[in-house]
């Protein structure tokens, strides 16, 4: 029987941000969450991949604007030297491609 995996905004949040802990923290590397996110998507029932999709799309813009506007006070900031590369912003176009060719690809 395979497992449930719950679609509401906070269980795909708390997703996104463990992810996110275990990277920063070294736990995992981009690799193992992307391995991860993959395995996660493939157990959401096919039926309810239009709203995590909007979900997840919603928590990662939301991420991406956080870190943009934590880029913007260092770079605003005096004390703050921009000794550090910009955020991409391209891995959210990235994560939203791979979003949307999830969802039409047939689950194995």
């Amino acid at each position: 029987m395979p497992q449930e995996v719950s679609v509401s905004y906070h269980a795909i949040k708390s997703k996104v941000y463990r992810l996110i802990d275990a990277l920063v923290a070294g736990e995992k590397t981009e690799a193992e969450v992307q391995e991860s996110i993959c395995r996660w998507w493939s157990l959401i029932h096919p039926a309810d991949r239009p709203i995590a999709q909007k979900y997840l799309l919603t928590v990662l813009g939301r991420s991406v604007s956080a870190l943009d506007a934590i880029e913007g006070g260092l770079t605003s900031s005096n004390s703050c030297a921009a000794s550090y590369a910009p955020l991409p912003s391209e891995r959210m176009k990235v994560m939203e491609r791979f979003v949307k060719e999830a969802a039409v690809r047939p689950v194995v």
